[in-house]
């Protein structure tokens, strides 16, 4: 399937922005700092512009995923073990770039005990004990199910929590081998129910063949389970051996399902063809209310 004009020019336009001295100096600061961004490893097409701004996504625990979703660009080979002092290097880069809002998120790792809970847990409080006044947003995978990893992040204090669900339940046999959709509902329920005052939040991509009804069955399922924050974006096949894309929403559209998900209830939505699930994320905490209004 062909790119609308309008996907290629804003590509092209982020993608100019790696260019910028800017961009050097953030992909410079991570390369000192022996860190892995999810802009990188999963081909995110807005790199430039947040690189380019001092802004990444951290992805901690490797760049190896161990389940095989047929849209994610991200490796998947044997990962190897957690590094103990990644946290802190992560905590210290966002107090390099004087972060308001440090966004994190990892690989699957289905083969540690519980997940890479612990990792995400020492990183939120690495990062609030070196950036006093920054919120924190773990944007983490189901851990299986695990009630006790879940708390063991949540714990820690996180203001936000982040699970992507990705996809409409009748996609996931397709897109998300390994995945279950009422699984990663509960766990944003569960973690509702564990911690009121931390927002949680949620991801969707459009473009994989999902239909308008599935599209509002899920934002009605996610609603259910106690999801605050939500963003929706294009899905973009980061190769022809990927999923393939079925359908390239318009701006328009896009505008209209933010419209849509605001009335239904979400504290705050962001929906454009290149939203992803960290994009403008201090600002969508922002237009929720953000921690001090929830207590």
């Amino acid at each position: 399937m062909t790119f609308p004009d309008w996907i290629l020019t804003e590509v092209r336009r982020s993608k100019a922005g790696l260019r910028a001295a800017a961009a050097a100096g953030t992909a410079g600061d991570l390369a000192a700092s022996r860190l892995h961004t999810v802009c990188a490893e999963a081909l995110c097409p807005n790199r430039g512009k947040c690189f380019s701004e001092g802004e990444a996504t951290f992805l901690l625990l490797g760049d190896i995923c161990t389940r095989s979703c047929t849209f994610c660009a991200v490796s998947k080979r044997k990962p190897g073990p957690p590094d103990p002092d990644e946290p802190k290097r992560a905590a210290l880069l966002a107090k390099k770039w004087n972060l308001k809002h440090a966004v994190f998120t990892s690989p699957t790792r289905d083969d540690l005990p519980d997940g890479g809970a612990a990792h995400f847990a020492d990183t939120v409080r690495q990062m609030k004990e070196l950036n006093p006044g920054m919120s924190t947003e773990p944007l983490i995978p189901d851990f299986r199910g695990s009630r006790e990893a879940l708390r063991t992040v949540l714990d820690a204090g996180p203001d936000v929590l982040g699970h992507n669900i990705e996809t409409a339940a009748g996609l996931y046999e397709k897109v998300r081998a390994g995945a279950d959709y009422k699984r990663s509902l509960e766990l944003l329920a569960e973690a509702k129910r564990l911690r009121p005052s931390t927002l949680t939040k949620s991801g969707l991509m459009l473009g994989l063949g999902e239909t308008g009804e599935q599209v509002d069955r899920t934002l009605d399922d996610l609603l259910a389970h106690g999801c605050d924050l939500l963003t929706i974006g294009q899905y973009l096949a980061p190769s022809k051996t990927h999923f393939p894309v079925k359908k390239y929403y318009t701006p328009a559209e896009f505008l209209s399902w933010e419209e849509k998900a605001g009335r239904m209830g979400f504290k705050a939505v962001l929906a454009g063809p290149l939203v992803r699930s960290s994009y403008r994320a201090l600002w969508l905490y922002n237009k929720a209310g953000g921690t001090n209004a929830l207590r």
